[in-house]
């Protein structure tokens, strides 16, 4: 039996029923329709799943992310409310490069760990230039830059990540990446 149902009257509980209310009089009809609710809209329950699971991908490591490109490979990225002045002044050395990480074969599973603890010690200290070395990929399975749309994709989840974007040619070029923090 279902929960909430009750189970149907046997023919002695009808026979009880009918000779308690047998001297009862009927109430007259009122006279108005009853209209049956309509049913309850129907629950987009694949719609929430692929929602939810969208967003978990969104904020996880394992989230392949491609944005910000402008140029093919170049990675470069610039935080809503900034001005475009400022990845320029970034792109041209602006800043001076406070401190460095070197993700260099590295598991991705590491280098987000590293990364993360990294980026937690330059805003303790204050920082607001720093590079983060990412590798060319040359050492990797079909030589891509695994590491390089990784780190693309945690910087940008960062509250503090102002912009960045690939490093000059003297500082690591397409296996670096410059990025500017908010200050303190």
């Amino acid at each position: 039996m279902k929960k909430g149902r009750k189970a149907a009257p046997t023919p002695d509980e009808v026979e009880l029923f009918r000779a308690t209310v047998s001297d009862v009089t009927p109430l007259p009809g009122h006279g108005r329709v009853r209209h049956t609710p309509p049913p309850p809209k129907p629950v987009p329950s694949q719609r929430l799943r692929d929602d939810r699971e969208t967003l978990e991908e969104s904020l996880s490591h394992q989230h392949p992310w491609d944005a910000g490109s402008e140029t093919g490979e170049e990675l470069c990225y610039l935080r809503n409310g900034v001005g475009a002045p400022v990845l320029r002044r970034l792109r041209r050395g602006h800043w001076v490069i406070q401190d460095e990480l070197d993700l260099h074969g590295l598991t991705v599973v590491e280098a987000h760990a590293l990364l993360a603890s990294f980026l937690n010690h330059c805003v303790r200290r204050g920082l607001r230039c720093v590079r983060i070395v990412h590798g060319k990929g040359l050492r990797s399975k079909n030589r891509e830059p695994v590491l390089k749309r990784k780190v693309a994709g945690w910087l940008i989840q960062r509250e503090e990540i102002l912009a960045y974007c690939q490093a000059r040619q003297a500082d690591g070029g397409s296996g670096a990446v410059v990025v500017l923090l908010k200050g303190s």
